[in-house]
C-alpha cells in the first residue's frame, strides 16, 4: 500500500515466509522475472484504487476547533500530591526477583503465537499443551536467570515541577518555577467527536500556568536487558536458538514487569499519591490504579522523538545504561521508557490521525522544519505529504 509506489524495485508481500520461496523465484528467473514484476504492480494498483474508494472519510477539524474542545478539569481547589523529592533516583541492579510476580505472562505467548490468556491458556483444548511445555521451559530459564543473575535490571525516576501552557508541558527547575529545565511537546486529537467527548492531548491533565496551581510530572526508563546479549550468545553458540529466544522474550517480560513495579512504588512511595493503594496482578495489568504512564512513540504521544527530550531528564545513558539510537529505538532493546501522569482524569488515549496545521505548528514548537516532523508522524499523517 505505502511502499511500492515509492520504491524502484519490486515490491512483494507474502503472507508467511514458506511463501517467499516462489517469490525469490520468480524474481532471480531471467524469463520469469519481468512479467512477475508487472503483474504484481498491477495487482497492487488495483488494491490501492480499490481501498481509497472503498475507504471512508473521516471527518476532521482545524487545531483550533481540537483546543477549543480539550478536557476541561477543574483544577479550583485541587493541590496536586507533592512528591518526596524532585530529583532523580537511580535503582541499579534492581532486583529481579521482586519483579517476577509482576510478570504479564499473556504477552510471553503471544511471541511464540500462541493466542489466549494466562492462565487459561494452559488448558486450552488445543494450545493447552504446547503452551504448558512452553511455560515449563520458560519457569526453569527464569528461576536460572534470577539465581545465577544472568541479567542485571537498571533504572531511573525522576518527578519534576510542571505545568502545562497550552500543547506544551513545561519543567521547572525550581520552586519559583521561573527557570526552565524541559520541555514536553504534545498532540492533540482531531478527529470530530460526539458532544461531550474531548480532543485529548497529553497536556490536558497537567494543570495550566494560568491557574498558579504547582503540579508535577514523572518520567522514567528501565531495562532488565544488561546481560542478555551475552547469554544469547552463549546459548547460539551452543546450537541452542530456543534458548536463545527464550531468553530474549524473558527479558522483555521483565522489563515490562519492572515499568509495572516500579510505577506501583510511584503511586505508594517515591511519589506517594496513592499511598494505600492494594492491588494484585491481574488489577494492574488491567490498569485499575490511578494515573498514567505514556510512552513517547505510542498512540498518546506517537512522536519518538521526544524520548530524547525524556533520556535527557533523566540522564539514562549514565543513570540506566540505556542509549538511543538514531531511530529513537532504546538499547538494550529489553527497555522501556516513558511518563507519569497523576490526576484521576488522565486516561489512555490514541491521537491517531493530524492534519497539515497542527503538524506544521508542532514542527515550528520544536525548532525541526516541516519535512522532517512528518517524516517522523508519517504513520499519523491525514494528507499525503
Amino acid at each position: 500500500m505505502k511502499i511500492e509506489p515509492h520504491y524502484q524495485g519490486p515490491t512483494v508481500h507474502v503472507l508467511d515466509a514458506s511463501r517467499a520461496v516462489g517469490v525469490a523465484g520468480n524474481l532471480l528467473s531471467d524469463t520469469l522475472r519481468d512479467g512477475f514484476v508487472a503483474d504484481t504492480r498491477e495487482e497492487y494498483r488495483d488494491v490501492r484504487e480499490q481501498r481509497s474508494r472503498n475507504k471512508p472519510q473521516e471527518r476532521r477539524q482545524s487545531i483550533e476547533d481540537a483546543r477549543r474542545n480539550r478536557l476541561a478539569i477543574d483544577w479550583s481547589g485541587v493541590a496536586p500530591p507533592v512528591p518526596c523529592s524532585t530529583g532523580l533516583t537511580v535503582l541499579d541492579d534492581y532486583p529481579l526477583d521482586d519483579l517476577v510476580p509482576r510478570i504479564d505472562w499473556t504477552p510471553f505467548f503471544q511471541t511464540w503465537e500462541l493466542s489466549g490468556h494466562y492462565p487459561a491458556i494452559l488448558t486450552d483444548p488445543t494450545l493447552g499443551a504446547a503452551a504448558t511445555n512452553l511455560f515449563r521451559d520458560a519457569q526453569a530459564l527464569l528461576d536460572r536467570i534470577v539465581r545465577e543473575r544472568l541479567l542485571r535490571a537498571r533504572g531511573v525516576l525522576g518527578v519534576f515541577r510542571a505545568n502545562s501552557v497550552g500543547d506544551d508541558i513545561e519543567l521547572y527547575a525550581d520552586e519559583q518555577r521561573t527557570e526552565h529545565l524541559a520541555v514536553i511537546r504534545t498532540l492533540r486529537q482531531q478527529m470530530l467527536k460526539p458532544p461531550g467527548r474531548p480532543n485529548l492531548a497529553l497536556a490536558d491533565f497537567v494543570a495550566p500556568r494560568a491557574t498558579g496551581v504547582a503540579d508535577y510530572v514523572g518520567a522514567f526508563a528501565v531495562t532488565a536487558g544488561h546481560g542478555l546479549d551475552e547469554l544469547a550468545s552463549s546459548f547460539e553458540a551452543a546450537q541452542d536458538d530456543y534458548n536463545a529466544i527464550l531468553a530474549k522474550a524473558l527479558a522483555d517480560r521483565l522489563a515490562e514487569a519492572f515499568a509495572e513495579r516500579l510505577h506501583e512504588r510511584v503511586r505508594r512511595e517515591y511519589w506517594g499519591y496513592a499511598p494505600d493503594e492494594a492491588l494484585d496482578n491481574a488489577a494492574l495489568i488491567h490498569e485499575k490504579y490511578q494515573g498514567i504512564r505514556p510512552a513517547p512513540g505510542y498512540p498518546a504521544c506517537p512522536d519518538h522523538t521526544e524520548k530524547r527530550t525524556l533520556f535527557d531528564l533523566l540522564r539514562a545513558e549514565t543513570n540506566a545504561g540505556i542509549t538511543l539510537t538514531e531511530s529513537f529505538a532504546m538499547l538494550p532493546t529489553a527497555s522501556v521508557s516513558g511518563w507519569y501522569f497523576w490526576h484521576p482524569e488522565s486516561q489512555y488515549f490514541g491521537v491517531g490521525k493530524v492534519e497539515r496545521d497542527q503538524v506544521e505548528e508542532y514542527a515550528r514548537r520544536k525548532g525541526m522544519d516541516v519535512p522532517t516532523m512528518e517524516r517522523w508522524l508519517a504513520p499519523n499523517l491525514n494528507y499525503e505529504r
